[in-house]
């Protein structure tokens, strides 16, 4: 894989190949009679050079990439936090108990409202 200064150099020289291409497309409008196209040597040393450059700076932001098996994603959860990806379903609060409720009222109004 690329390291990060390989992935610098090639940011570098593809900066300073569209810098030239701009360079050269300026000089060919000062030059020439106007016309709406560049020279072909103009037009592909652009197109290379920002070619160049989106892979450099993608080489030199990837990351390492994220399991894509859900067991492995899940266990990785549970090393790191201590649950899985549902843990949180554990940690919430149970049902209300409606019989016991209604039974401790009825309870409350039979002993006078204490």
């Amino acid at each position: 894989m690329f390291t990060s200064t390989k992935s610098a150099a090639l940011i570098s020289v593809s900066t300073l190949l569209l810098i030239h291409s701009c360079y050269s497309a300026y000089e060919h409008s000062l030059i020439s009679v106007p016309t709406n196209t560049l020279p072909l040597d103009v037009t592909l040393e652009t197109l290379v050079s920002v070619f160049l450059l989106c892979v450099g700076i993608v080489l030199n932001n990837s990351q390492e990439l994220k399991p894509i098996s859900w067991s492995v994603w899940s266990g990785q959860l549970e090393r790191e936090r201590g649950s899985g990806p549902y843990g949180f379903l554990e940690e919430r609060l149970g049902f209300l108990d409606i019989r016991g409720k209604r039974a401790e009222f009825s309870d409350w109004v039979k002993t006078g409202n204490e």
